[in-house]
């Protein structure tokens, strides 16, 4: 999409240090944090909403959970100390779906 934040991130336009990227995803720490940590998750394929999504997505939402778990360990999140939120759909600031790792202390709920 031509005016979508994220697909202008992801083709490089707009320049953003990923801490991960895979041929489907890429993943970033969100300029304005909710919590110690806020990392976005966001699939390079523009889809808008949960809506959008199909059994042909399955792999991406397999890779996109297993990434979070990877996350998790990493960051030193204790295993109920986290959450995990999807963003998407043209009620939202990006209709581009993406998914919010939050976790440590909460600055303000997304």
């Amino acid at each position: 999409m031509d005016n979508c934040i994220f697909c202008k991130i992801i083709k490089g336009e707009i320049p953003k240090d990923f801490l991960y990227e895979s041929d489907s995803l890429v993943v970033f720490a969100d300029i304005h944090p909710s919590a110690d940590i806020h990392i976005l998750i966001v699939p390079k394929e523009h889809i808008v909403g949960i809506g959008d999504l199909s059994e042909s997505h399955a792999k991406l939402l397999s890779e996109i959970y297993s990434l979070v778990n990877k996350l998790v360990k990493e960051n030193k999140l204790e295993q109920d100390s986290y959450r995990v939120v999807v963003n998407g759909g043209k009620a939202q600031h990006i209709s581009h779906i993406h998914f919010h790792l939050l976790g440590g202390k909460w600055y303000k709920f997304i």
